[in-house]
């Protein structure tokens, strides 16, 4: 049923929660795992300058060890958890929007599920802004599986 699965994450613990739906599911159907961190440039633009910008947009991240390790740690937690079960994972960083991102990378490498996490917000925040979970629900035609985190 499934062949490839994607699994978006910011090393948060409701992403973590979707990353043991994904290997599960992967190791179910034999799939193939791809782990997604996309460094969100939105909400990095009030701290950085343009100049950085440009360099994350462009995959530039040697100079920023924070945001390489942020990113490195997020994706190598996928890498091992899939390892365990002798899975293999495709390790993949971006930098844009992360909704835009997530459905690029789903079209681009022929993605049947993504399997991520919601989010904490709520109220008029969340009305305001949505989330990435939801608006890749709206952005991709490819079934996602939203995991939330027990508290």
């Amino acid at each position: 049923m499934y062949e490839k699965i994607l699994v978006p994450t910011d090393g948060s613990t409701t992403s973590k929660a979707a990353v043991e739906h994904a290997v599960d599911l992967a190791e179910k159907y034999e799939a193939g795992l791809h782990a997604l961190y996309v460094i969100d440039t939105d909400s990095m633009s009030l701290s950085l300058g343009a100049e950085q910008l440009d360099r994350i947009e462009q995959g530039q991240y040697g100079e920023m060890t924070e945001v390489r390790e942020r990113a490195e740690k997020a994706t190598g937690y996928v890498a091992d958890r899939a390892r365990e079960r002798g899975l293999e994972t495709v390790e993949h960083v971006s930098a844009g929007k992360p909704h835009s991102l997530i459905a690029d990378y789903v079209e681009d490498n022929g993605i049947d599920l993504v399997v991520m996490g919601s989010h904490g917000r709520s109220g008029i925040r969340r009305a305001l802004l949505g989330s990435v979970t939801e608006r890749t629900l709206r952005s991709t035609h490819t079934p996602v599986l939203v995991v939330d985190a027990e508290e």
